[in-house]
């Protein structure tokens, strides 16, 4: 059986593979939207009137092979009949820009098609389920991973929560010399330097623990019994010292 591509209905190589990344099996669109202005569109401007088309949604990734080695992935979101499967309109994503989801609903999207001949024309897409919508967009976080799409504020390819912690793990903490701690303790501060050797170590000096009332006392005791010379204390008590 030979495959077709869905967004031209042209044959495609017998070695493509073709994979449905996401299927709804109804959406609604609306359109022709008007050219973007502004940060990006409002589904309250075009939900208020009657869809111009319902039906099922594929968003489908075509891989072909191209010796010597690699492949040639696509991706493209195909509207279609839900009983017949006659094609309605294919936007094929390109870019992060090809599907934008609405400012004001997480269930509306703003679709650029191609039809025939290459015309061009932006189609609002609207989900009944929300959990449809996160899936759909889910997919295309897949979709722009595979397709290498950079980093774009705002895009679907933009990165998770777990690369993100992957990529802090990997910064250097480690302190590099003259750098400092400082550490609280009973409500005096310490600060000691730590040279990158140490650092390297990770062992965090602290300073002992302050003494106990008791140890104090003790203390306090010890040297009240013991009071210094005038020769501990640095003076000369000699022949010609100042305590003659």
């Amino acid at each position: 059986m030979t495959t077709v591509d869905p967004s031209t209905n042209r044959p495609l190589p017998a070695d493509a593979i073709q994979r449905v990344l996401h299927i709804t099996s109804k959406v609604h669109i609306y359109g022709p939207l008007p050219p973007l202005m502004g940060k990006g569109y409002n589904a309250a401007a075009w939900t208020t009137g009657s869809p111009i088309f319902s039906g099922r949604m594929r968003v489908l990734e075509t891989a072909i092979p191209t010796p010597p080695s690699g492949e040639k992935v696509s991706v493209a979101i195909i509207l279609e009949d839900s009983s017949t499967g006659e094609l309605f309109a294919a936007a094929p994503y390109t870019h992060p820009t090809s599907v934008l989801q609405a400012l004001d609903s997480s269930r509306a999207f703003a679709l650029r098609v191609v039809g025939e001949g290459g015309m061009k024309a932006t189609l609002g897409m609207f989900f009944e389920e929300r959990s449809e919508a996160f899936d759909f967009g889910v997919a295309l976080q897949d979709a722009a991973k595979t397709l290498n799409f950079a980093d774009t504020k705002g895009g679907p390819s933009r990165k998770s929560a777990m690369e993100q912690k992957k990529e802090a793990e990997k910064k250097d903490y480690s302190l590099k010399d003259g750098e400092t701690i400082t550490v609280n303790i009973g409500g005096r501060s310490a600060r000691k330097s730590v040279s990158s050797e140490g650092s390297n170590t990770g062992a965090t000096p602290f300073l002992p623990p302050p003494p106990s009332a008791s140890e104090v006392k003790k203390q306090m005791e010890k040297d009240a019994a013991h009071q210094p010379t005038a020769e501990e204390l640095g003076f000369d008590d000699g022949e010609f010292g100042e305590f003659q």
